[in-house]
Formats: structure tokens, C-alpha cells, sequence
């Protein structure tokens, strides 16, 4: 390699580097903390006070037979001794019955309230992405990300973000 090739090599290096760093300067990125709108927003917590709300009965429906099965077990244990055969076998199969139903209510319990926990979750998302697209066009960003290994502090828009979002409920 020649030394003037290598001088012709180095400046346009210079000269693309150069060019990459004013594209750069001129670019405008917000970071948004998904986890903080799902924990923090205003919409996010009326959505779990509903949930809890909407599936409390279920909640204590299930408290209460499992308290009932506790019982049984407790008096089929005390009582075992003194039963007959036949008594303790049926008493046992109507443990197992019961047993069987709790945990059926149980499953679909928890599968109804995932489904509507991700129902809402859903529903945020979709409030969050259209503020978010919103404070993208009002400040002129370029780019707005949600997930990243690291951030700088000054890029995160998490707090207008939840601002928006608080007032939009309203």
C-alpha cells in the first residue's frame, strides 16, 4: 500500500465518520419503560382494582372450599379409627370428589383471570402506543424505543408518558 493511498483511505474515513456524526447529532430518540406504564400508569391501576373486583367472589368461593376440604380431611383423619369401612371409603371418595371440583375451579379460575389480565394489558398497550406516537409527532422524534440493554436517563419519556396517560383517563 502506498502512503498516498493510505492518506486518500484515511480521509474519507474522516469523511464518512464525519458525515455519520451529524446524521447522528441531528437524530432525536425517547426510550419508553414498558414495565413502569404496566406498573405505574393510571389506566393500570384501574385495571387491577376491576380485576380484583370483578374476580373476588370466585377468589372467595375458592378460599371457602378449600377450608371445606381442610375440614373433611381433618375429621377424616381424627375419625378414621372409629369408622367403618364402607363410612371411611365414602368419605374419602367425597374428599377425592371435591379434591377433583377444587381444582377444576381452581384452573379456570386462573385461566379466566389471565385471559382478562391480558385483555386489559392488551387495551393499555394499545393507549400507550397511540400517546406514545402522539409525543413522537409533537417533538419531532425519530425514533422512540421500549426495550434496550442500556439508556441514558435524559432520553426516558417513561414520565410524560404516564402524564399523557393520567389525563387521557380522566
Amino acid at each position: 500500500m502506498t502512503l498516498r493511498y493510505s492518506y486518500s483511505l484515511a480521509f474519507g474515513l474522516a469523511m464518512m465518520l464525519g458525515v455519520t456524526l451529524a446524521v447522528a447529532a441531528d437524530l432525536k430518540i425517547g426510550f419508553v419503560d414498558p414495565e413502569r406504564i404496566n406498573r405505574e400508569s393510571v389506566p393500570a391501576e384501574r385495571a387491577s382494582k376491576q380485576l380484583e373486583k370483578e374476580f373476588s367472589p370466585r377468589a372467595q368461593e375458592l378460599q371457602r372450599r378449600e377450608g371445606q376440604i381442610k375440614s373433611l380431611q381433618g375429621q377424616l383423619e381424627r375419625e378414621a379409627m372409629t369408622l367403618s369401612e364402607s363410612d371411611r371409603r365414602a368419605r374419602e371418595q367425597e374428599l377425592t370428589r371435591l379434591s377433583v371440583e377444587f381444582q377444576r375451579m381452581q384452573r379456570e379460575y386462573r385461566e379466566d383471570l389471565n385471559l382478562r389480565r391480558n385483555q386489559e394489558l392488551t387495551a393499555l398497550l394499545e393507549r400507550a402506543n397511540r400517546i406514545i406516537r402522539q409525543i413522537a409527532e409533537a417533538e419531532k422524534f425519530d425514533l422512540i424505543l421500549q426495550e434496550a440493554v442500556y439508556r441514558n436517563p435524559r432520553i426516558d419519556i417513561t414520565d410524560r408518558v404516564l402524564k399523557a396517560l393520567a389525563a387521557d383517563s380522566k
